[in-house]
């Protein structure tokens, strides 16, 4: 199927701007050197620009991850200064997901009718007010207003960007380019945890209003890029204005040729909204009452943002100076000292993830992921209930190691498989006309699991203990290992418009064949002419 697929397209593949492999070899001569580096620094060019302008977009989701991960400090201090009640800590800290809700859920109609850069810029500015607001809060009704404010700008931005990196990216890189939204995630949150430890030693009435002050920085940056990054092509061709499309993509593609053919696919896929016009009631209608290749996209892009969430790791990195404590962890300095190793781990493994993604593929990380997650959850349950219970077994010393390790392999394997993935299918499984408000979907039902979860931890912690709730998550993690099997196909080097195809035909769909035809790519067998399909 491959080989065909090649010969229908010349024996080069259509986004050749990153599949160099094909590229005839240069002569062996000085001349035969020279000659093709003006194209080649041309293309490496257009590479760093398509790289540049994700980066850009993904700066909003290091709003999300910097709330996410200075939160879980700060309120530790909020409680001594403003004397907040166990339950306020919950909604505070949880209300961010569900509100955020919200601003996914009107960013995808907004994203259509004012673009998809200028609503990235809109939820900046919304998040900016919110942060001002939190930092100045005299009591906790005015933290909460911020808090709201904020989490709709944290919606707007966390849905947006991941659609328009999709939408600039070529297929052989989208994988890639797409799971930056979740390294900036955890960059966030490593800065968060940072500026716990760092502001901790000022006064109690001081420091956390620094530490959320600090997260109005990132959108700042955020205004500049506006005036950096282009429109999103395909958003431009559904606005009819082709010749701006036509610009954009060539700064992005290799080609001319390839910019036309770019454009057809575009086209084809946009012509399915002339008939309907593209309404919003008529959008809603088809993911409201899907077909069964719709319903099969709603199962995988849907269906991952509930796992990612119901597995628990909002809870963890939000609690976790609660988990550490519950291990044994006497000082506030030391709990956020230990928040900052968490943070570490999280970050390094995305970056593993970002490299293995378009090569590996979606499947078998996804694999690796839950199940790693699944170990790592239970062990964290039993070095607490060994701590609580069986104090004898064990030095102290010893299971504050075995939680903390726990916690930063929970965390290490998340972000290799289901935080990044996470971000690529549920943008890149819609095709063009559900695409916005397929995506806002799925960000609707990852927010209300991690605002439910968020909001119910310290309760249900109470009421089975911190290690009980590890135990569940446990479970639901090993439910998530069927998920990947059953629900999610693979989708790596697959441009939009082919995956829309293979969802309306039902083709690569299941378990087996996929999983065993990517886990190939394991193996280091480079040398190997033929393509593995």
């Amino acid at each position: 199927m491959a080989d065909a697929g090649a010969a229908a397209n010349g024996g080069r593949n259509k986004y050749a701007v990153l599949d160099r492999s094909e590229e005839p070899e240069p002569n062996t001569g000085t001349e035969g050197r020279r000659r093709p580096s003006a194209p080649e620094s041309e293309r490496r060019r257009r590479e760093r620009f398509v790289y540049a302008c994700a980066v850009f977009a993904s700066l909003n989701a290091i709003l999300l991850g910097y709330d996410v991960g200075v939160m879980s400090g700060a309120i530790i201090y909020m409680q001594k200064d403003l004397h907040i009640t166990e339950f306020q800590q919950e909604i505070l800290v949880g209300c961010l997901s569900v509100v955020s809700l919200l601003g996914s859920l009107s960013g995808g109609r907004t994203s259509d009718a004012i673009g998809r850069k200028w609503t990235m810029g809109l939820g900046a500015i919304v998040f900016q007010i919110g942060a001002a607001i939190m930092t100045f809060a005299p009591s906790f009704t005015v933290l909460m207003i911020g808090r709201l404010l904020a989490g709709v700008g944290i919606g707007f931005g966390a849905m947006v960007s991941g659609v328009y990196i999709a939408e600039i990216s070529p297929a052989g890189a989208r994988g890639t380019l797409t799971s930056l939204p979740e390294i900036c995630i955890n960059f966030g949150i490593l800065l968060g945890y940072v500026s716990n430890y760092s502001f901790s030693g000022l006064s109690e009435h001081i420091n956390w209003r620094i530490m959320l002050g600090v997260g109005i920085l990132p959108s700042v940056f955020i205004g500049f890029a506006l005036f950096v990054i282009p429109e999103s092509p395909r958003w431009l061709m559904m606005e009819k204005k082709v010749s701006e499309a036509r610009a954009v993509l060539l700064q992005i593609s290799e080609s001319e040729a390839e910019v036309e053919e770019r454009l057809a696919e575009i086209e084809e896929a946009a012509g399915l909204m002339k008939s309907m016009k593209s309404e919003d009631k008529e959008v809603w209608r088809e993911l409201l009452n899907p077909s069964p290749a719709v319903r099969r996209m709603l199962y995988a892009g849907c269906g991952i943002q509930l796992f990612q969430q119901i597995t628990g790791i909002d809870a963890t990195v939000y609690y976790s100076p609660t988990i550490f404590k519950d291990a044994g962890i006497k000082s506030d300095q030391e709990l956020l000292a230990a928040t900052v190793a968490v943070g570490f781990t999280k970050t390094v493994f995305i970056l593993v993830a970002i490299f293995l993604i378009d090569k590996v593929g979606r499947k078998p990380l996804l694999y690796v992921s839950t199940i790693g997650m699944t170990i790592c959850l239970f062990l964290l349950g039993v070095a607490l209930t060994l701590q609580k219970r069986a104090m004898g077994l064990m030095s102290p010393r010893v299971g504050i190691d075995l939680a903390i390790f726990a916690v930063c392999g929970n965390v290490a394997f998340f972000s290799i498989g289901m935080g990044p993935i996470c971000w690529v299918l549920s943008s890149e499984v819609f095709p063009l006309r559900l695409r916005a408000q397929g995506s806002a979907l799925g960000q609707v039902g990852g927010r209300v699991s991690s605002g439910l979860v968020s909001m119910s931890f310290l309760s249900m912690a109470r009421a089975i203990s911190v290690a009980g709730m590890f135990f569940v998550f446990a479970a639901i993690s090993t439910i998530s290992v069927l998920f990947v099997y059953f629900c999610v196909p693979e989708t790596k080097g697959k441009t939009l418009e082919q995956i829309e195809m293979m969802f309306e035909s039902g083709d690569e769909w299941g378990g087996g064949e996929i999983e065993l035809e990517d886990t190939q790519h394991l193996i280091p067998s480079n040398k190997k002419s033929g393509p593995l399909g």
